[in-house]
């Protein structure tokens, strides 16, 4: 099977974290898929994220445009900043959470 999902028919419904916006495009909803959710995601003008983590999955993320910052740990101790073009691999169950560092422009990226 192959199915084409086209951006008016994205679910907005899935989960949600405050200070974010998530897209689903491959999901079980969407697409029948047992193993992959791959989505947008959308950070506002200097938005952060609520603190969060993503369950028993890992999770790959692709930077699309905007610079955000990712914080991690137990107390968010840990911090790096990425830029478009950058990969970030979230380990399952790691609490973190994002910002976008431009106070003008969203940042936008890619969630699987």
């Amino acid at each position: 099977m192959v199915k084409v999902i086209r951006p008016n028919e994205r679910d907005c419904g899935t989960a949600q974290t405050p200070g974010m916006k998530r897209e689903a495009g491959i999901s079980a909803a969407l697409t029948g898929a047992t193993g992959l959710w791959m989505g947008t995601g959308v950070n506002d003008p200097g938005g952060v994220s609520g603190v969060h983590h993503h369950g028993q999955n890992e999770s790959g993320i692709y930077i699309l445009s905007g610079r955000i910052r990712f914080r991690w740990g137990e107390q968010l101790e840990h911090v790096v900043d990425t830029s478009p073009g950058d990969f970030v691999f979230v380990a399952d169950w790691e609490v973190h959470q994002e910002e976008n560092l431009d106070p003008d422009n969203p940042a936008e990226f890619l969630l699987a």
